[in-house]
C-alpha cells in the first residue's frame, strides 16, 4: 500500500490515481517514491506518471518494491501547505534567515542543496553549499531532524558539527548552519 500525497489515504501500490480523492499520482524516476510536484522531495529526481516511466502503463517491480519500503506506518508525507500530519498532531517547521531573505518551510524527506531539492532557489548561487547538502526528516517520536549528506563544508546545529548520515533532532530556537548560512529553527 502507498499513501496518497494529497489526501493521505492508503491506496494500492500500482495506482495511477487515488481512489479516494481522484488525484493523479506521480512517482520519482530515481527512487520510486510517490509524491507531488516536478521533483522528488526525498532525492530530487524527476517525478512522472507510471505511464511516462514505463511507456506501456505497467509500474514495474522496482517502483512497486520501493514504494512498499517507503510507506510504512512511520513514513509521513507533507501536505500541500507543508505541514506534517500524524493523527491530530501537526508540526510545522520553518528555517529562516531574514537578513538573506530566506524562509524555508520544511517538507519531510526534502533535500537542502544547491542543485537538488525544493530549496535550490535559496542556495544555487552559494558555492559553499553542496549540491546535496542536508536532508530534513520527520517522525512521530522525535519530531523534526536534519541529516548532513556528506557535504563539503559541513552542517552545524547550534555550532556543533554534524556527522554525515546521523539524524540530529531540531528544536524550536535552534540555529542550523548550512555551510556558511545560519538559519533560525521555528517549530509550531
Amino acid at each position: 500500500m502507498i499513501i496518497c500525497p494529497s489526501c493521505k489515504e492508503e491506496i494500492d501500490n500500482d495506482s495511477y490515481y487515488c481512489d479516494q480523492c481522484g488525484s493523479a499520482l506521480l512517482y520519482c524516476q530515481q527512487c520510486g517514491r510517490v509524491g507531488m510536484g516536478r521533483r522528488c522531495t526525498y532525492c530530487g529526481g524527476l517525478m512522472a506518471s507510471p505511464k511516462d516511466i514505463h511507456g506501456n502503463g505497467s509500474m514495474g517491480s522496482a517502483v512497486v518494491s520501493m514504494n512498499l519500503m517507503s510507506t510504512t506506518s512511520q513514513t509521513f508525507y507533507a501536505h500541500s501547505d507543508n505541514r506534517v500530519n500524524q493523527g491530530n498532531k501537526i508540526s510545522t517547521l520553518v528555517l529562516e534567515n531574514s537578513s538573506l531573505n530566506i524562509r524555508i518551510q520544511g517538507v519531510n524527506g526534502a533535500v537542502i542543496g544547491r542543485r537538488q531539492g525544493p530549496y535550490t532557489q535559496y542556495f544555487d548561487k552559494n558555492h559553499y553549499v553542496s549540491g546535496v547538502h542536508a536532508q530534513l526528516k520527520y517522525n512521530a517520536t522525535q519530531g523534526w531532524s536534519v541529516i548532513d549528506k556528506h557535504s563539503s563544508n559541513g552542517t552545524k546545529l547550534n555550532q556543533h558539527q554534524l556527522q554525515p548520515d546521523v539524524e540530529m533532532t531540531l528544536r524550536n530556537g535552534d540555529v542550523l548552519t548550512i555551510a556558511n548560512i545560519n538559519l533560525q529553527v521555528k517549530i509550531n
